[in-house]
């Protein structure tokens, strides 16, 4: 049973990969990520400038979800030269570099450096508060917004492909897809946190995040993802390539996004489930269903479930 790929040029030994923010600081935490099984790493995201996070406390979890508010800490470029270098001397596995900025023209610039490092994808976090909006809304959440930072990187990217990360919290997920492709974006990652929720501690009857509300990742916004998923699939006509993320857990949770439309699986939250081992589990119970299922290639399965709505309609 083959779970490797091949996506615009770069190989992958299987589809899993750790989704940004998560252990996605150092060169030694990649290592130690591909060393567990993980076909490809995400950095965190990265900044031009430092950028200094939330106060602590900024995450809590339960068996069905996790809230963060961490607030994208980074010590900027300088910082992103010394661990991307690095890994990049005995690269284990391909390396996915995630920017993130404040103003569009921000985006062109750091994307512009992270470049130089020759990353073998551009993941382009649009999540962002846009200080260039009247109502500080993040990128993801407009046509407009979202087409601009797809153009502004695109403008620096070279050969290099740019997938734009995009948020759960719009009306339309399928139509920003859509406006980007149109700018050039090279594939997408789907999705980003969902929310934001909040968490009230019953003794002191206060919020349990310092900032209040945070991001909302982990098992209970699978659903979610699996359909944002497939309305990107379907918007872009399933001819670019996704990361699916959000809520993985099983080999068969991997599956459900694989037939939605992803050709790679992000995971992050997991990690804290079951172990830094759980990779390699994914990946194992993949392979299980698959061999059940008498598929010989992961790749077999990508918009699968588009396919069978297709034969049904007919």
């Amino acid at each position: 049973m083959n779970l490797a790929q091949t996506i615009l040029g770069i190989h992958f030994s299987n589809p899993t990969v750790l989704a940004s923010g998560i252990w996605g600081i150092t060169a030694s935490g990649w290592r130690r990520v591909a060393a567990n099984g993980a076909g490809a790493v995400t950095t965190k995201s990265l900044w031009l400038h430092e950028h200094r996070g939330h106060p602590n406390p900024t995450i809590i979890s339960t068996e069905h979800w996790t809230l963060n508010a961490v607030g994208v800490p980074d010590a900027g470029i300088e910082k992103a030269r010394q661990e991307i270098g690095d890994y990049m001397k005995d690269k284990p596995v391909p390396l996915i570099a995630n920017v993130i900025a404040e103003s569009i023209g921000d985006y062109g610039k750091v994307s512009a450096e992270v470049l130089k490092l020759k990353p073998d994808f551009l993941e382009v976090n649009i999540s962002c508060p846009n200080v260039e909006d009247e109502f500080g809304r993040p990128f993801a959440c407009s046509v407009a917004d979202a087409s601009a930072v797809t153009e502004a990187v695109k403008r620096v990217s070279g050969k290099t492909p740019v997938f734009i990360k995009l948020s759960p919290n719009v009306d339309n997920i399928g139509a920003i897809a859509a406006a980007c492709a149109e700018k050039g974006a090279d594939g997408f990652t789907v999705i980003n946190t969902v929310g934001p929720g909040m968490a009230i501690d019953l003794k002191s009857r206060m919020p349990i995040l310092a900032n209040k509300v945070g991001g909302m990742s982990g098992p209970a916004i699978k659903p979610i993802a699996v359909r944002c998923i497939a309305d990107v699939y379907k918007a872009t006509e399933g001819k670019l390539p996704i990361i699916g993320t959000g809520g993985i857990m099983t080999g068969e949770d991997a599956i459900e996004f694989l037939l939605a439309g992803a050709s790679l699986i992000g995971i992050g939250t997991a990690i804290a489930y079951r172990g830094d081992g759980v990779f390699k589990l994914v990946c194992e119970e993949m392979k299980a269903w698959c061999q059940n299922e008498g598929v010989k290639n992961i790749s077999e399965l990508v918009g699968g479930m588009h396919t069978a709505l297709r034969r049904s309609n007919k």
